[in-house]
């Protein structure tokens, strides 16, 4: 005990909190005298033996988002977006992930004894596989982050979870693709393959073959539970890395074929500038501060530990920079944990804020030397004029800056 003392004491003395005026913890009771004791949950009422419950004081919460008006014509909300302000490490909550509705009146309700995907088309031997055969198999396990292609720094929004609550990251566990396609026989032909859903108004998408072979899972688990109805149970496709629609929720049948098939995902997906058509599979390079953030407030000047998320559809994070000054300097941040490929990571960035107004923000490289860029790079790319209501065609990870008054509230720093 009295060796650790010393070091302690060094750190009490110099380290930043305090510094920064932050006061670590709260005065020991008096001898004799027992902390008051909190009132008592009676766990059978509140549902926590069956599946469990929350704290009522945590109140992290999805919003309706997106392009179009909710509820719509079936009275559905459009998109459903993640609160990233609130989020801590890397995983999103099974019941906080971001998804997008289903084409039709009503989400589908499966019985997995019943769910059966079908593999056909440029195969040897066409097969039907229930569920429990997918679970046979060799599985694999992986982190991996899904982003609707509507996500985007906007001037428009005042949080994080406006700007950039359409992606979500889970543990997904399931069987690779490949591993089902050899199964079948996959012919030398096919080069494409086109992945369906069990929508009322049938969902899907078109996508090589290299994909299907490379790191494609048919996940039937989630954060270690079945993946939840809104994320395709009982079967759903993840496509590491590509644009959320191609990530087929309640996969029922994959058709293999030698060319590329306009399918309901498709239109509206392709255009006919190749500059364009290169960018609408993967998802570039991304990175946002979750904390501070828009609509969240600083008490005070002193110490404070910027937090915020990165991922890249091309691969693992190599690194992340850190601006608290507009843009005039960067600074590295901090990897919390090890960055994954195709999934969010964690980075940090130790801050003493001076009280005065300034501007934060973050970038990203990956592991393939893809950068985020600013929007006015992508607007030089495009050889578009910039300005505030500049738009980015197609996928757009340009950088999200948050404005932070001298009273500590945060903003928007694109508004």
């Amino acid at each position: 005990m009295g060796a650790r003392r010393p070091a302690r004491r060094e750190f009490l003395k110099t380290g930043a909190a305090l510094a920064g005026g932050l006061t670590l913890g709260a005065a020991a009771p008096a001898l004799g005298q027992a902390p008051a004791q909190p009132p008592m949950i009676r766990g059978e009422r509140d549902g926590e033996i069956g599946y469990g419950a929350r704290s009522k004081h945590v109140t992290s919460a999805r919003i309706p988002h997106g392009g179009r008006p909710s509820p719509d014509a079936f009275g559905l909300t459009f998109h459903v977006a993640t609160p990233l302000q609130d989020s801590v490490g890397v995983i999103t909550p099974s019941s906080l992930h971001y998804f997008a509705t289903t084409r039709g009146a009503f989400l589908p309700d499966i019985d997995p004894r019943q769910h059966t995907l079908l593999i056909h088309g440029l195969v040897d031997r066409p097969l039907t596989f229930t569920v429990d055969d997918v679970k046979r198999l060799p599985s694999v396990t992986r982190l991996h982050f899904i982003e609707c292609a509507g996500n985007r720094a906007s001037r428009r929004a005042k949080t994080v979870q406006e700007t950039h609550g359409m992606t979500s990251n889970a543990e997904w566990t399931g069987v690779l693709l490949s591993t089902l396609l050899k199964e079948c026989g996959l012919k030398g032909s096919a080069t494409w393959f086109v992945a369906e859903g069990a929508e009322e108004v049938k969902g899907a998408s078109s996508m090589p073959i290299a994909k299907a072979m490379d790191d494609c899972i048919v996940a039937y688990a989630m954060n270690g539970e079945p993946v939840r109805p809104q994320n395709g149970f009982p079967l759903r496709l993840m496509v590491p890395g590509f644009e959320g629609i191609f990530h087929t929720k309640w996969l029922q049948r994959i058709k293999l074929v030698d060319r590329y098939y306009m399918n309901y995902n498709d239109f509206g997906h392709l255009d006919q500038d190749h500059k364009v058509a290169a960018l609408d599979y993967q998802i570039g390079p991304k990175s946002v501060i979750t904390f501070p953030s828009g609509e969240q407030r600083l008490p005070g000047k002193g110490f404070y530990e910027i937090s915020g998320l990165a991922w890249s559809g091309g691969g693992a994070i190599a690194q992340v920079e850190v601006s608290v000054d507009g843009g005039k300097k960067w600074h590295k941040a901090e990897f919390r944990g090890t960055p994954q490929r195709m999934a969010h990571c964690r980075f940090a960035y130790a801050w003493n804020w001076d009280g005065n107004e300034t501007e934060i923000m973050s970038r990203c490289v990956d592991d393939v030397g893809q950068a985020q860029p600013t929007r006015e790079q992508i607007a030089k790319y495009w050889n578009r004029p910039y300005d505030q209501t500049f738009s980015v065609p197609g996928l757009d990870n340009s950088i999200q800056p948050w404005r932070i008054a001298s009273d500590g509230s945060v903003t928007n720093g694109l508004a």
